[in-house]
């Protein structure tokens, strides 16, 4: 009977367990002992013999690279570059994928072995699939209005880009409204454009004193009527007071009779507009409510940065709790426990801590460490079989 070192062959598609042929390895480094042997059976005397290790492929420790792990000039370890991903050798050593570029909106990774540029602004893209020149394409135009090659035919309705919406259209959503300076506004009320583009009514109208909180603008198309100032309403329709409400109380929040609930602040938001916040459980900082407790750039309170780029590296913050708590980025560990240089150790790469601290890879004999895992190959009763 042959000495179990077998691995099923359902199993033989990658690298599972490493040996040297003499015992087995798991990938957490721990043995895992041969067989003692069959236990006892009965059979009839003419029975025939069966073959145990019929459909079994033995497996042994690989000294080469895999695909598409590889060494590159510069490389820490052997096969420590995975061609299909790394940024810097993509697709083959020394082929760098280009720097991310804010100015142009643009960030770069490696997928599948080539270089993939993503567009991180909206109002930009890359329509003519150069990378050098990144997101060159600005949206908002009669040629590139909502997408690459989005026109828009008819003088009558120009492009107008939506800011808030981040998206464009041939002409102004609302029927009603003009296009002005770029923007669709309503020459009924606009103040800068009273019945046409560009009429701009003078606040302080004719002379006259306006109302309290109010100046004299556009309604109807037409200059010089009393209107509320910015976060201020007339409430109670007493044009002797004027614009008598607080938008930014809690009993007028934005408008008048919207009452917060109790606890509540009249606050605002990320536009800049009047609103009660926050609900229960949530706290208030930077225009917007968030809960301290799981935040991570607000843990525990506003402006507690979880996050924060200085931090060690290799690693990542969170909240939990109310406190900033770092963990390692995939592949990385912290094998030395010093949180000054964070998660040092490369779990992908290093046949000495290949998955985990302290698991160990045939490091005399060059056994790499690929993705985690100490490399084996099929081999035969002699050796690798080549």
């Amino acid at each position: 009977m042959k000495a179990r070192y077998w691995a099923v062959a359902a199993l033989a598609g990658a690298w599972g367990v490493s040996v040297a042929c003499t015992n087995t390895r798991d990938v957490a480094g721990s043995f895992v002992e041969p067989d003692s042997g069959p236990t006892s059976t009965f059979t009839t005397p003419d029975a025939a013999p069966a073959d145990d290790d019929a459909g079994l492929v033995q497996y042994c420790t690989a000294t080469s690279c895999q695909a598409p792990f590889t060494t590159c000039p510069g490389s820490h370890f052997l096969c420590d570059v995975n061609l299909m991903t790394d940024p810097n050798n993509c697709g083959a050593c020394g082929i760098a994928c280009p720097q991310d570029s804010s100015a142009l909106g643009a960030s770069f990774s490696c997928n599948a072995g080539k270089c993939v540029m993503t567009c991180t602004s909206h109002d930009a893209l890359d329509c003519n699939g150069i990378l050098d020149d990144a997101c060159e394409t600005k949206l908002g135009t009669n040629d590139n209005c909502n997408g690459c090659g989005e026109t828009c035919p008819d003088p009558a309705k120009p492009c107008v880009w939506d800011p808030l919406a981040n998206s464009g259209t041939c002409g102004c959503k609302d029927a009603s409204q003009t296009r002005c300076s770029n923007a669709c506004v309503d020459v009924k009320t606009s103040d800068n454009n009273c019945g046409g583009c560009g009429t701009r009514c003078n606040p302080a109208g004719d002379g006259g004193a306006p109302p309290s909180n109010a100046y004299f603008g556009c309604l109807e198309s037409e200059c010089g009527h009393a209107k509320c100032k910015a976060n201020f309403g007339d409430c109670d329709g007493d044009r002797e007071n004027g614009c008598e409400a607080d938008l930014f109380s809690t009993t007028s929040c934005g408008g008048c009779g919207i009452v917060c609930d109790p606890g509540q602040r009249c606050v605002a938001d990320v536009y800049g507009r009047p609103t009660c916040m926050c609900p229960a459980g949530k706290t208030f900082c930077k225009n917007k409510c968030v809960d301290v407790a799981t935040d991570p750039f607000n843990c525990g309170g506003c402006d507690v940065n979880c996050t924060d780029p200085s931090t060690a590296r290799h690693s990542s913050g969170f909240c939990s709790y109310g406190s900033c708590v770092f963990a390692c980025a995939p592949g990385w560990g912290d094998c030395n426990a010093n949180p000054k240089d964070g998660c040092e150790t490369n779990f992908d790469s290093d046949p000495n801590n290949c998955g985990g601290c302290g698991n160990t890879c045939d490091v005399l004999a060059g056994q790499p460490c690929l993705g985690g895992r100490c490399a084996v190959e099929p081999c035969g009763p002699g050796g690798p079989t080549k």
